[in-house]
């Protein structure tokens, strides 16, 4: 079990690093030309592999949540993890991806690509927000006392 609270904590913090990386970058690129933004874009080129990353940190609370069912407090913030993390993917499938899609991954402008960068911006903001959350509910399964 101590092997799993330690996954949960790091997976979920591997989570937070890209999701963090947008949010602190949101300021600086939000009033970007078009021509700076699209190259600063294409830096994220192989991001797509943290998704992996998610589903590992989500699977492994699920897991701890499960194995903690009788700890109360445990398991629902071991649970509050996995589920606020699932909504991250939601938040990327509804207004991340669509983005990424239309403007074939920041190579193509399109007529709304202002609105498009913002769509993108604060999905992300709204992921690192989410995605903080449920690292600090993964923290405090892990370091709160028996309950």
């Amino acid at each position: 079990m101590v092997v799993l609270r330690f996954l949960a904590v790091v997976l979920t913090a591997l989570a937070f690093l890209p999701s963090g990386a947008h949010l602190f970058e949101l300021p600086q690129k939000i009033g970007l030309s078009q021509q700076d933004y699209f190259v600063v874009q294409s830096i994220y080129r192989g991001w797509a592999l943290f998704g992996s990353v998610i589903c590992a940190a989500i699977a492994v609370n699920l897991l701890l949540a499960l194995l903690l069912w009788r700890r109360r407090q445990r398991f629902r913030r071991s649970l509050a993890a996995a589920l606020i993390l699932a909504v991250t993917l939601l938040v990327f499938f509804e207004w991340t991806y669509p983005a990424n899609q239309t403007t074939d991954n920041w190579a193509i402008v399109t007529a709304d690509w202002e609105g498009l960068r913002t769509q993108w911006e604060l999905s992300h903001a709204a992921n690192a927000v989410l995605t903080f959350i449920a690292l600090c509910c993964a923290v405090l399964s892990v370091v709160r006392g028996s309950g």
